[in-house]
């Protein structure tokens, strides 16, 4: 329920956070850091963490045309270290264990970003984490529960279908267009079917944060990575999570494919996508071998008009991903 920024003042670089007070919008200092670039990954970390936090107790749950209240398990960790591994452990809903794993990634940033910074700093932004933490459970309570929260000047007020937040989080994650997509991939599944999609969600999120250049997007809403890099010769390649249902496909695999122009007349015209072989995989891979896959990619963009040549029950060179059908593309 802050939104925190950056504002140089007499040389030095101030961590502000901004929050709805009794009074109106408030801004406090955080802290002060010498160097902006050490400022930036830490506001930054901070925004994804109070957005990730906050979201989530601020919408309903709206799967299987009931309204519930998402977790609050997530709040914990905050604060508690210990915590952190149960945002990797949950199997409460596609997007609510999502929004978790991002919180776990905006926390290890968070880490990072801390790594190079005097003690009092670390001290300020800890004693940070903790006022955003408490004061998100007290409004809580007090909405949920009826528990009066003393009004103070300081004290940070939520809102319930109104966080204070960057724009959606700042992140497609907390977009109601991908919560309403993930729901739907819930619909009529069991649960255990549910926690076989949400640890697939988790193995796609984490290859794409290990991917190190910026050609490949992560599409969260339809459980998949897209990849077409420059002077690929109008290929892309694809890799797909099994979906969860009887309507999904219940198997993971990479496509590759080829633009086609509309009207071949037509310099820059529209084309259409169509698919040149799949590698349907018997197992679902780990998060590195596709990272891996991913990032020979970035590194040698003309592979995939030679992958596409690949026959059927052979692999694509330097990978272990086999060709199990062809299209003639």
């Amino acid at each position: 329920m802050t939104v925190y920024s950056q504002h140089a003042n007499r040389g030095k670089t101030q961590i502000l956070a901004t929050y709805q007070g009794s009074g109106g919008v408030v801004s406090s200092t955080v802290t002060s850091l010498g160097d902006p670039a050490l400022a930036a990954p830490i506001t930054d970390a901070l925004n994804r963490i109070s957005a990730l936090a906050t979201v989530p107790l601020s919408v309903h749950d709206l799967r299987d045309h009931h309204v519930a209240s998402y977790p609050t398990k997530h709040l914990a960790a905050l604060t508690d270290r210990a915590s952190r591994a149960d945002l990797l452990s949950g199997a409460h809903s596609l997007w609510y264990e999502y929004a978790c794993l991002q919180l776990h990634q905006a926390l290890a940033d968070l880490d990072d970003a801390l790594a190079a910074v005097p003690g009092p700093i670390l001290i300020a932004i800890n004693a940070e984490l903790e006022t955003e933490a408490r004061e998100l459970c007290e409004a809580l309570a007090e909405y949920s529960e009826g528990v009066p929260v003393p009004e103070t000047e300081s004290q940070r007020h939520w809102d319930f279908g109104h966080p204070f937040v960057t724009y959606d989080g700042g992140m497609d994650t907390l977009s109601r267009e991908v919560r309403e997509h993930l729901d739907r991939l819930e619909e009529g599944i069991t649960s255990e079917e549910r926690e076989k999609a949400i640890d697939h969600l988790r193995v796609l999120v984490t290859a794409y944060s290990r991917c190190s250049g910026g050609q490949a997007v992560l599409d969260d809403a339809n459980l998949a990575i897209f990849a077409e890099p420059y002077d690929s010769d109008d290929y892309y390649l694809s890799v797909h999570a099994a979906r969860p249902g009887d309507d999904g496909d219940n198997s993971w695999d990479v496509e590759i494919g080829r633009w086609e122009p509309d009207d071949p007349d037509e310099e820059y015209g529209s084309a259409t996508g169509s698919t040149v072989l799949r590698c349907v995989l018997p197992t679902s891979p780990g998060a590195d071998e596709i990272a891996d896959l991913l990032n020979q990619l970035e590194r040698e963009p003309g592979l995939l008009a030679k992958w596409a040549e690949t026959s059927v029950g052979s692999a694509l060179t330097g990978t272990g991903f086999v060709v199990t059908k062809g299209y003639g593309g």
